[in-house]
């Protein structure tokens, strides 16, 4: 009985054991506004993927120095709130959509895929979002839901779509504090070791950057390893976080930050 005992609590201790390898992905968004800043960014050690703003003026530059350097771009779409040339809003047809998409993804050569600017109200419209994870399909492109409102259907559409997406964990500096960020860092690091990996959504702010030029270099002797984009869509294979649905499956609506 005390050998049974013993076997059924290694088996519910391996039940509730954390995974096996914990993987990290970065993002960086709203380049192509300032070359210091951009610079600074692109010298982060490993695999940072860059979101570049169309209506930037160092969009299209920047795009192609990062693309030089081996580095990931990808869109970081205007929506609803944001304004400008390229945003989308709820009340604009499609076909309008459509040439604002095809001209911000002209503005920005190299990318990869997309996600969105803002977009707390764009991101909560069923229809357009649907007609994007078609589009982005069509062009072989990936989304990353950069979860900026709770309504957020984005990723939802995109599974319904199979297209190759992810959707952010963790923003780093809402609070731009350089005690805040590495607080966040360490939230997105404990994240990882959970759930297996974690996706992160910063910004070139000063603070930010000296906090990871800092630590980046730190994590794999905490045990994680940093990956590029690419490795962590196919590491999720589209499957949602407990944070975002429930047995792999976005919910419509869920929490964000």
């Amino acid at each position: 009985m005390r050998y049974l005992l013993f076997a059924l609590l290694c088996l519910a201790g391996t039940a509730h054991a954390a995974p096996a390898k914990a993987y990290l992905t970065l993002i960086i968004d709203d380049l192509g506004q300032s070359p210091a800043r951009d610079t600074r960014t692109l010298a982060l050690p490993g695999p940072v993927t860059l979101a570049i703003m169309p209506d930037t003026p160092h969009a299209t530059a920047f795009a192609r120095q990062a693309h030089k350097a081996g580095k990931t771009v990808i869109l970081h779409m205007p929506m609803d709130p944001a304004t400008g040339p390229y945003a989308w809003h709820p009340d604009t047809p499609l076909p309008e959509l459509e040439q604002r998409l095809g001209a911000a993804l002209a503005k920005v050569p190299y990318a990869s895929g997309i996600n969105n600017h803002m977009g707390s109200r764009m991101t909560a419209q069923p229809l357009p979002m649907a007609w994007l994870m078609a589009e982005l399909q069509r062009r072989h492109l990936f989304f990353v839901d950069s979860r900026t409102s709770a309504a957020t259907v984005a990723a939802a559409k995109a599974q319904e779509q199979g297209l190759a997406s992810l959707s952010r964990d963790v923003f780093l500096d809402d609070v731009r504090t350089p005690e805040a960020i590495a607080g966040q860092l360490r939230i997105a690091v404990e994240l990882a070791r959970r759930q297996g990996s974690a996706v992160l959504i910063g910004h070139p702010y000063p603070q930010t950057l000296e906090v990871l030029e800092r630590e980046l270099p730190r994590l794999k002797a905490q045990g994680i390893e940093w990956v590029e984009i690419h490795q962590m869509i196919a590491l999720r294979s589209n499957q949602a976080m407990a944070a975002h649905g429930a047995g792999g499956r976005y919910r419509a609506s869920a929490g964000g930050q």
